[in-house]
């Protein structure tokens, strides 16, 4: 391993010798060649290891506008949950690259660092540089719909959802949306009182993954409200589910909190 280390900082040196006369920086082609060696390098080492820093110092110190070095930077800070440091990366990487990672700095702001407002102005900013651009394997309305969620705006976050469910359908309309979209439906109009919508959406998020505990748990709770006796029947899926070990099947969903998210001991207090 030290010998490894001791390759890689003598070919950095020389790179770096060189970088003035022959590397050109602003090359899309020369960034993604060196940035492939170095990120394949680094995670040779894995996020835990010094090497993976040294790795992308090394290479912005041949580079130093490559954004993605920057956003790679960030990753063993936000699975040690240290933001301040993850937002340092990012927003340098937004600063040199907007088109790319705008979007990507409005999830951590939605889902990681709950500052719903700075996620809705990196999100309405991704939306005119990227339109129709997706995340994490949404479109930009469903984490803004989230953030109206969690902001209590039910009416602004259901015109998004809907805007995020057509675009997923875009063409021939044959596409399934994603299951969450359908789930944050129903949750919003459960939360608005429109008990007969709620289900129908619930009921189709259902349709995509039928072991979803919270679409179980919301569709349980709809009837409760408006007296249907099967409500007994969801809120045992929703329980038996979450015990089985099923999520809302979104990235790092096991330890994250998303919006309206429902504990196991909420659901076994039904």
């Amino acid at each position: 391993m030290k010998l490894q280390m001791f390759l890689i900082l003598i070919f950095a040196n020389c790179l770096r010798c060189l970088a003035q006369k022959e590397i050109d920086c602003g090359s899309t082609s020369v960034q993604d060649s060196l940035f492939e060696v170095y990120s394949k390098r680094a995670r040779a080492f894995g996020f835990e290891h010094p090497g993976w820093d040294q790795s992308y110092d090394s290479l912005l110190a041949i580079c130093p506008n490559i954004a993605e070095a920057f956003q790679e930077k960030g990753l063993p800070h936000l699975f040690k949950g240290n933001l301040i440091k993850v937002f340092e990366y990012n927003d340098k990487a937004v600063e040199l690259d907007p088109k790319r990672w705008t979007a990507y700095r409005g999830y951590l702001f939605c889902i990681y660092a709950k500052n719903y407002e700075k996620a809705i102005a990196d999100f309405e900013r991704a939306s005119q540089l990227t339109p129709n651009g997706f995340i994490q394997d949404h479109t930009f309305w469903f984490f803004l719909a989230l953030c109206y969620i969690e902001l209590g705006n039910y009416e602004q976050a259901e015109g998004f959802l809907q805007k995020d469910i057509a675009q997923q359908k875009r063409g021939e309309g044959k596409n399934d949306p994603h299951f969450n979209s359908l789930l944050y439906l129903g949750i919003v109009y459960y939360l608005m009182s429109e008990y007969d919508k709620a289900e129908m959406w619930l009921r189709d998020c259902l349709q995509l993954y039928e072991q979803h505990p919270m679409a179980n748990y919301y569709l349980g709770m709809t009837m409760k409200i408006t007296g249907n006796s099967q409500q007994k029947l969801y809120f045992e899926k929703a329980k038996q589910y979450a015990r089985d070990g099923y999520l809302l099947n979104e990235p790092n969903s096991a330890s994250l909190t998303f919006p309206k998210q429902v504990s196991i001991q909420e659901m076994e207090s039904q």
